[in-house]
């Protein structure tokens, strides 16, 4: 055999040895009468078992404190599934051979010790040992409850702290992981008390997107990109994660947290460290998040520069989205009238490594803003201005490769192009790659591909205890920064912009600007 045969064929298996298949199980979701469990959760357990790909056989047991039983809660979740599965209409016989799988255990949680005994009793009717024995919980619960029903868990014997047993228990955590770095640390230890690090599972579900996924394929299998993913060739990147709504219902919400630890802290950080990460050695789910750790780390402490150069916040006022009126922040339900929360962050990051040295990273998110979308545009550097720029002028730009995580999902490479004519005239001109054209319309839910990796014990696209503390690190720096100081008249702008004055300063002291996205609708 060649060398090289016998280097593909190790390769490969190690490629291969990263694929984990799902055994059957038993999952308990904690908040069963909850928003996320009808919106999310139950769709996505249904639509893996139609799929066929859900651990077969398996249970579902909802724990809440209202009084129904197994019957009434599967109607309440057959009306839920009516209404949120991507999949319409949903057929009754689908679902019936489904709601078998499906149990309900009535009780407090929070404080009741006789729930967890009830919760075990019912786990141990099984007749099939794997189902006794495999069990996922699910923490959709308010995330003041992580830490009780954690400690309750373990102290029935649910949970056992153990990475490695001949059968498995793991705990899924939704965000927020606490407000700060200090409570995010005081919650890590508290729940690594009661389960092992690999036993966690801290869902964001972002990383679940198809696209985001995408990222890590994108660059690491396509050598002609690969070479160009550095400062050498990369002038700067722009991530932006908008939304066309305010907060509605949230106000509440909003005003104890703000868009920097509601979008920043997590999504935008996160695409943040897939985009910037070294290679990592393998596909394995550590592999993986060593390097997105070491990213993150390598962030060039905001500490170092005034607040304000780096970083600018925004509120939006009353305006128009789509042609539809909106009412200001300080207008919203449950928000106060001088209310200086931030509905939209821009910022500007250094990344400290040999690959990213003095290469800004832009990262923007808002409220109610021109469109929906989300995207990261790698803004590659200029040529040298000796041929085509003094008679093209601004109509030469910049090549520009963009990665659209949604809407209309895609890539496309921004280029200069000659104008048909006698004459030498440039615009630019753009190559697409859409999902929908090449794949289809098809596009799986992220919480069916982030529960089926649970449940299949594969961490890598979820969040590890060190990738949560490095992104507080970073967040509260900038909350420091802030110190409570009132918002500027640069810092609001009108619903159905791109955001405040003040962002576009902060991209002109590099010279640069925001780019309109691609994909926004």
């Amino acid at each position: 055999m060649e060398f090289s045969e016998h280097l593909d064929e190790l390769m490969i298996c190690r490629l291969d040895s990263t694929k984990k298949e799902v055994e059957p199980c038993t999952v308990v979701i904690f908040g069963a009468s909850g928003d996320l469990t009808a919106r999310k959760l139950i769709p996505a357990f249904f639509h893996l078992f139609q799929d066929k790909v859900a651990p077969d056989p398996i249970r579902i047991i909802g724990v809440a404190r209202r009084e129904k039983d197994h019957e009434s809660w599967r109607e309440e979740l057959w009306e839920a599934c009516c209404r949120f599965s991507r999949t319409q209409p949903v057929e009754r016989q689908d679902w019936e051979k489904f709601a078998q799988n499906i149990f309900y255990c009535q009780g407090d949680y929070g404080s009741d010790f006789a729930t967890f005994e009830r919760l075990k009793s019912m786990v141990g009717e099984a007749e099939d040992e794997r189902l006794r024995n495999n069990i996922l919980f699910y923490l959709a619960t308010k995330p003041s409850q992580f830490l009780d029903v954690t400690a309750h868990l373990d102290e029935s014997g649910l949970l056992l702290r153990d990475p490695d047993p001949p059968f498995w228990r793991r705990v899924v955590v939704e965000k927020p992981i606490g407000h700060d770095l200090a409570s995010a640390s005081a919650l890590n230890q508290g729940l690594t008390k009661h389960a092992h690090e690999k036993q966690i599972y801290r869902i964001d579900h972002y990383l679940g997107k198809e696209t985001v996924q995408n990222i890590l394929m994108f660059r690491f299998s396509n050598s002609v990109f690969e070479q160009l993913w550095n400062r050498q060739a990369i002038d700067h990147v722009q991530i932006t994660v908008s939304e066309d709504m305010g907060v509605g219902g949230r106000g509440g919400y909003y005003e104890e947290a703000g868009a920097l630890r509601d979008m920043v802290q997590n999504h935008l950080l996160q695409v943040l460290a897939l985009v910037a990460m070294e290679p990592p050695v393998s596909l394995e789910a550590e592999s993986i998040r060593d390097e997105k750790v070491k990213a993150l780390r390598s962030i060039r402490p905001l500490s170092l520069a005034p607040i304000e150069t780096q970083v600018v916040r925004g509120q939006y006022v009353g305006g128009k989205v789509h042609g539809e009126k909106r009412i200001a922040y300080r207008d919203e339900d449950r928000v106060a009238e001088d209310s200086n929360v931030e509905t939209y962050v821009g910022m500007k990051l250094y990344i400290d490594n040999w690959r990213w040295s003095n290469a800004p990273f832009y990262l923007r998110t808002g409220k109610n803003m021109k469109a929906k979308c989300s995207e990261v545009r790698i803004q590659f550097r200029s040529t040298p201005n000796v041929l085509f720029a003094a008679q093209c002028g601004t109509k030469l730009d910049n090549n520009a490769l963009t990665l659209r995580l949604q809407p209309n999902e895609g890539i496309s490479l921004r280029f200069n192009g000659k104008i048909p004519g006698s004459t030498m005239q440039i615009r630019p001109v753009r190559m697409d790659f859409r999902y929908d054209s090449e794949f289809g319309a098809y596009t799986p839910e992220a919480y069916e591909r982030l529960l089926l990796e649970a449940m299949a014990g594969d961490a890598t696209l979820f969040i590890r205890g060190d990738e949560v503390e490095a992104a507080w690190s970073i967040v509260d720096s900038i909350r420091e920064g802030w110190s409570d100081q009132p918002l500027t008249e640069r810092e609001f702008y009108k619903a159905g912009s791109w955001g405040p004055d003040a962002a576009d300063d902060l991209t002109a002291r590099q010279g640069h600007n925001w780019r309109e996205p691609e994909g926004g609708k």
